[in-house]
């Protein structure tokens, strides 16, 4: 992806930031795949947005990894012009254009890109033969397909852990009360997101570790599944992230205030943010991490 990589910032002692996009696409999909009715394909859902957005940041010094993840609603302007979005919608625009409204909105340094859109997401889940997820109780979401019918740990396949990404109506069973939706919206969303994201590092390098024979055939269908700039080498970055097999990865949720423009909803960044974001800038010490 060699568009992008005019937009990345040059090197930035002591930290490596890695922006991860997820995008809507449904490029690749599979009419025969259990989820088709759920996820649709190009003809049902033409078009592409940044459906989630994170930033990993590595420390060079001390191999720690830490996950933030980007509200799809936060107002921002997007690239370099004067124009105000969501920032999800920078994606149409081009990966350059996300990196650009990313590093401006929130004032870090964005030094790789890498993209994965539906298909591929699934693709790297059953290459390391699933992901354990963990849920505090019962959880179903009806619009995506996913269902765990109690308090576990379930190892989930592609599709699984997909119908859980997305789910935006994520309820939970309640002793008393039956079933309940997240009352969290977007916030609980990312929360989730975070945690799993942090849960497939981790199982994909003690897979990889466990299986040293199947390394090569998971980097290529990673390499498959991922699109990345040109100067990230995905053997590297795996390397870098061999730490995490040990559950290192720490999660920071950005802290952000629901506001209207219009009638629209957003949320915009509050101050409490400002020592998060020093810490993704490579300015500042680490606060304390978030659910």
């Amino acid at each position: 992806m060699p568009a992008v990589t005019p937009a990345l910032s040059p090197a930035t002692p002591g930290i490596e930031n890695y922006l991860l996009v997820g995008s809507d696409s449904r490029e690749g999909s599979d009419p025969s795949d259990p989820d088709y009715a759920n996820v649709g394909g190009v003809d049902t859902q033409p078009g592409q947005r940044s459906d989630t957005l994170m930033v990993l940041r590595y420390d060079t010094k001390n191999g720690s990894v830490s996950l933030m993840s980007v509200p799809r609603d936060l107002w921002a302007r997007i690239g370099s012009g004067e124009k105000f979005d969501k920032i999800n919608a920078a994606y149409r625009h081009g990966p350059d254009t996300v990196v650009r409204t990313v590093q401006r909105a929130l004032n870090i340094p964005i030094h790789h890109y890498l993209e994965v859109n539906f298909q591929g997401f699934k693709t790297i889940v059953d290459a390391i033969h699933g992901v354990e997820l963990c849920v505090d109780r019962a959880s179903r979401d009806k619009h995506t397909g996913f269902y765990i019918g109690r308090h576990m740990c379930k190892t989930v396949n592609g599709t699984q852990a997909l119908a859980f990404a997305r789910s935006r109506h994520f309820e939970q069973k309640y002793k008393d009360e039956g079933w309940k939706m997240d009352a969290t919206a977007d916030i609980g969303r990312t929360a989730r997101q975070r945690k799993f994201v942090a849960s497939l590092l981790k199982s994909s390098a003690r897979y990889v570790a466990e299986h040293p024979l199947d390394a090569a055939s998971v980097m290529r269908e990673a390499a498959s599944a991922l699109s990345v700039d040109s100067g990230l080498e995905l053997v590297d970055l795996a390397r870098k992230l061999r730490p995490v097999a040990d559950g290192g990865t720490v999660s920071h949720a950005l802290p952000v205030a629901n506001d209207m423009v219009g009638n629209r909803s957003i949320v915009r960044l509050t101050a409490d943010a400002t020592p998060l974001l020093a810490w993704f800038a490579g300015t500042g010490p680490e606060p304390p991490p978030a659910g």
